[in-house]
């Protein structure tokens, strides 16, 4: 029975309550620690976390009288019954120094209710509890030093959650057993109402309710039976089914303690420890973390990970552990190398564990959302580098090396996939979530699986097209969240005065391009009030009767989109226009996320998903080759980045009209979304070289093409991604306006000579291309590689005043 039961649980079926009642019966630690291993790489693949904290224990005076702690001492034991806010801060500006990110407020139950001095001290100070004191002393810390409070105040009601809700991004109490026994008398729970099982569970339950991310386990080897544990661990799970609010189970092993009743009680042994691990994540699956503090367990941390544990907790660099002051914390190096020892990355997380920290809206209050959003990755861990899109800083040296770095120890499961893209089958989107989640050994793998394929498809050329960007109004009534570059009425106090350019700048402009070489222009512009789709075949007619041989590369499909409804025709139709005025190809962008869960926030009034679809695929049945986009590291997660990939591979399948797929990273500096507190800061370098790797995995082989962009990666974000898949760069752009309207720094042109000497030095064979990525005549090379300086461009203010719109707008619903 107990076989069948834990094949189950490795294939992804928590058992029963019964089923999990039966297993405390199971004496055979190998099997149990094989499926803990197994259930465990399923849900945190080769990961293991930790936070960096500072430990404030704010009052050791407590009510209780536990018969193993030390931390609970008399009056008359202690300096002083509280910790001043002096001392407070004092701590946690030292931490913050020092990188952490966590206050963790440790103190006893509730004093006031034993102890004059504690409720004489809170007089003194104006507090009418610990709890208000706590609440300020939170406040202040966060305030003071951005470090996010974790609090254990022991057991609140209702309204002593909500109100501690308001200063912490999480809090916690150890259920530690849900045996009454445990609190008769000579149990250690003896003379200790706060330990009363109902009492934490209704604390529990309280905390569910107000939607708090909850910290709690079970305390081993303190009199309790396997059963009573188990059961303790099917009450937590009963309640984390109800609310979600559970972010780990902690399982502390009991350390006996001079001074205390239970001083010669013996210690649970290893196997003991390990047993009860295994059982843990075996009842809880792939989705719950569970911990086991790693100085209670010194010299056999690897033993640990093995039985299915993905974090270690909180530690310190800079306070010990209170609670059980005997056992230092261990080194962050030691724990890493333990980690590496058992096969795994040791990484930083907040108090706030990831899948809490992607919806921020819903777990924390107002204050924290904008400080987490700002400091996480789109798995909801904390950031590890300070690159960002757009910024003239340069990647960390540690995340290039990780690109061609061999790996030495890489989870199977990566290799599997990795393997399956490299064949071309395509994969789900829990395969290519797992892809973006790689870090370490992991990441090194998926970018060299990328760099080989894309060795086998394109070789060791890298493409690049002369083109100039035209954007001949950033006039717009749309409010896409992220785009600093339109102007509106609401927006003209932004970057850069309202534009609307003459037919005669347009027409400058593309004799200009032509003469440095250019074979193309990319066209593209805000959705103007008074433009409708003859505005679009206007702009056909300026730039054949100026150039004829221009290729045109232009109108999103989001300007397809309005340009067909204001003509009242047809889409099929309104292509088939654009095409006979001239168009050659069009721009994949407008996509952001192709994902209506992100565009309900990103573009709320654009195209929908399935809009953009319908003009991608309608323009390819028309004869048109496009590209595709997307642009990503905002609100986004990795399953939405999987969710774009793979529904571009489908449209592919079907018509073969992309010519390239483009990565855009969201550049963070002037984007509305962000300045309002409601963005990520975009990706993480990390995350940005593995979209590019990932999309050559992912796209295999039906787009051959996976470009990188240096107005948004920098030329050394660039090199990184020629050596994780990338085999173009896109345009040298002449007049890129969009990306720095948004903040960035890198300039608006990367001209030929450029473009080929970065190629060069990445030891790679440069190759000039047209838009479809045709051969280039050498008379367009040499006039490239001789072009003039670009003379000053003229933006037109627009010819009425961008209020004075009185035509019905048309605008679009994600659904």
């Amino acid at each position: 029975m107990n076989a069948a039961i834990l094949a189950r649980a490795r294939a992804g079926q928590c058992p029963t309550d019964d089923e999990a009642l039966a297993l405390a019966d199971c004496t055979d630690l190998t099997a149990l620690l094989a499926s803990a291993g197994t259930i465990r790489d399923a849900g945190f693949g080769n990961l293991v976390t930790y936070s960096k904290k500072v430990f404030i224990p704010l009052t050791q005076l407590c009510r209780d009288v536990c018969h193993y702690c030390t931390f609970a001492k008399a009056p008359k034991r202690i300096a002083q019954p509280y910790m001043s806010l002096d001392e407070v801060l004092d701590v946690a500006r030292a931490g913050a120094r020092m990188g952490c990110k966590e206050a963790l407020f440790t103190l006893g139950e509730r004093p006031e209710a034993r102890y004059k001095t504690a409720r004489d001290w809170l007089t003194r100070h104006g507090y009418a509890s610990t709890h208000a004191y706590l609440y300020a002393c939170a406040d202040a810390v966060f305030r003071d030093t951005g470090l996010l409070p974790h609090l254990n105040p022991g057991t609140l009601d209702a309204a002593e959650v909500a109100r501690l809700r308001e200063v912490s991004a999480s809090m916690g109490i150890m259920l530690e057993a849900v045996s009454e026994r445990l609190c008769g008398k000579g149990q250690p729970h003896h003379g200790s109402p706060d330990k009363r099982p109902a009492v934490r569970l209704a604390t529990l339950r309280e905390a569910g309710r107000a939607q708090v991310p909850f910290t709690t386990g079970i305390l081993i080897g303190i009199g309790e039976t396997r059963r009573e544990r188990v059961e303790a661990l099917l009450a937590i799970r009963a309640l984390h089914a109800e609310y979600g609010h559970i972010q780990e189970i902690i399982v502390q092993n009991f350390r006996a303690k001079p001074d205390t009743k239970m001083a010669q009680a013996p210690e649970p042994d290893l196997d003991e420890m390990l047993w009860t691990l295994a059982l843990t994540r075996i009842v809880f699956g792939t989705g719950m973390s569970v911990q086991a503090p790693p100085n209670l367990s010194p010299g056999v941390l690897p033993q640990l990970v093995a039985a299915g544990i993905d974090d270690w907790g909180g530690v310190s660099p800079l306070t010990p552990d209170f609670v059980n002051p005997e056992a230092p914390w261990p080194h962050l190096d030691e724990l890493a190398r333990a980690s590496a020892e058992a096969g795994k990355l040791l990484h930083e997380r907040l108090t706030l564990y990831p899948r809490y920290a992607q919806d921020v809206n819903r777990w924390l209050a107002e204050p924290f959302r904008t400080p987490v959003l700002d400091c996480v990755d789109g798995s909801g861990l904390p950031r590890t580098d300070t690159w960002s899109p757009g910024e003239a800083l340069p990647p960390a040296a540690h995340d290039l090396d990780l690109i061609e770095r061999q790996p030495t120890r890489v989870s199977a499961d990566i290799v599997a996939i990795c393997a399956r893209a490299a064949s071309g089958e395509t994969l789900d989107e829990g395969e290519v979530v797992r892809l973006f989640a790689a870090r370490g050994d992991d990441f090194s793998h998926v970018c060299q699986t990328a760099d080989a394929l894309r060795a086998a498809v394109a070789g060791d050329t890298v493409s690049f097209v002369v083109n100039r960007n035209i954007n001949y109004t950033n006039v717009c009534y749309f409010k896409c969240q992220f785009c600093a570059f339109s102007k509106g009425k609401l927006s003209e106090d932004l970057r850069g005065k309202p534009y609307d350019l003459e037919e005669s700048e347009i027409r400058r402009r593309v004799r200009e391009a032509w003469a440095r070489g250019a074979t193309e222009v990319c066209m593209q512009g805000g959705i103007h009030p008074q433009y409708t789709g003859q505005t679009y075949l206007d702009i056909l007619r300026m730039v054949k009767d100026a150039v004829p041989d221009m290729h045109v590369h232009a109108f999103s499909p989001l300007e397809v989109w309005q340009g067909a409804a204001t003509l009242g025709m047809p889409l099929r139709e309104f292509l088939e226009r654009l095409k006979a005025a001239g168009l050659g190809t069009l721009p994949g962008t407008a996509a952001e996320v192709l994902d209506d869960e992100v565009r309900r926030i990103l573009c709320p009034d654009k195209i929908n998903t399935a809009q953009w679809f319908e003009v991608m695929e309608t323009a390819h049945a028309v004869g048109f080759r496009t590209t595709a986009t997307i642009m990503y590291g905002h609100v986004d997660r990795y399953e939405h980045w999987a969710r774009h990939l793979l529904r571009i591979r489908t449209l592919q399948q079907r018509s073969g009209g992309f010519t390239e797929f483009v990565p855009l990273p969201f550049v963070h500096m002037e984007a509305p979304l962000y300045l309002k507190g409601r963005a990520r800061r975009g990706p993480t370098f990390r995350e940005a070289v593995l979209m590019h790797a990932v999309a050559r995995l992912a796209l295999h082989p039906v787009i051959p093409n996976i470009q990188a962009s240096w107005v948004k990666m920098g030329h050394l974000g660039v090199a990184a991604c020629l050596k994780a898949g990338v085999n173009d760069l896109g345009g040298t752009l002449m007049n890129e306006s969009i990306t720095r309207a948004a903040g960035a720094e890198h300039g608006q042109e990367t001209g030929p000579r450029e473009m080929m000497a970065m190629i060069d030095a990445a030891g790679r064979v440069p190759r000039q291309r047209t838009t479809t990525y045709e051969a280039v005549s050498a008379e367009r090379i040499e006039a490239g590689l001789n072009a003039a300086e670009l003379t000053d461009i003229v933006n037109t203010p627009p010819r009425r005043p961008v209020r004075a719109a009185r035509r019905e707008l048309l605008r679009s619903r994600a659904s």
